[in-house]
């Protein structure tokens, strides 16, 4: 069985959840505390970053790395499309949500939150977080010109770019910084994409000390 080393509400250790899911790949999510620097761990990713995905004889690091093995190793069901522009397409969008949104929102608003008291940092700067609430507007808005357009945010199917723009949001939702309100767009797309088997066990997340909104685990919000 694939042994994934994790952190629960860590979005990128999410996106790599979700694919494996997908994919129907049985997995053993092993949560790892990365940043105690445990030499077991430096071991497996000299970077002490996480996700850290055992398969195939093999220790894997970095998600997009890992999400793009998955897809070449296991195409079916595929989650990048076949043509060259379309799969440009993802991967741009890949790149806006895990740089971009992740170092404009996610860093502001979860690491601020949760990841502080986890680590035990400090408190989190009023700043950041209002920074991070004032920015995931702007996203949200950007997210709904491309619903608007498209079907899924990067054409008509389901791709990775969903996975890695749903990994985000879903740890942002875990500790109520989304606003569903926003855009109907955005929150229909949300509840086609949280409604997949695939969800399921990141629905299923509970955080010590942190409790989700109630409707974070309903597929009917």
């Amino acid at each position: 069985m694939a042994r994934l080393f994790h952190v629960p509400l860590s979005p990128f250790c999410r996106k790599v959840r979700l694919s494996l899911a997908e994919k129907k790949i049985e997995v053993e999510l092993v949560e790892e505390r990365y940043w105690e620097a445990d030499p077991d761990f430096l071991r497996r990713n000299p970077a002490a970053k996480v996700p850290v995905l055992r398969l195939d004889g093999k220790l894997m690091a970095e998600s997009a790395a890992i999400c793009e093995y998955l897809e070449e190793t296991r195409p079916e069901p595929p989650l990048m499309p076949k043509d060259p522009e379309g799969r440009f397409e993802v991967r741009r969008l890949i790149g806006w949500f895990d740089d971009k949104f992740h170092h404009e929102v996610t860093a502001k608003l979860l690491y601020e939150r949760v990841n502080k008291k986890v680590m035990k940092t400090g408190y989190p700067d009023s700043r950041n977080v209002k920074d991070g609430a004032k920015a995931i507007k702007y996203h949200l808005d950007y997210m709904t010109w491309l619903l608007d357009h498209r079907r899924w945010l990067a054409g008509d199917n389901m791709t990775l770019a969903d996975f890695a723009a749903a990994a985000h949001l879903s740890s942002l939702d875990y500790i109520s910084d989304v606003d569903w309100n926003r855009s109907a767009a955005v929150k229909d797309w949300y509840a086609k994409i949280k409604s997949r088997p695939a969800f399921r066990s990141i629905l299923a997340d509970q955080i010590p000390g942190f409790r989700p909104p109630p409707h974070y685990a309903d597929l009917d919000f």
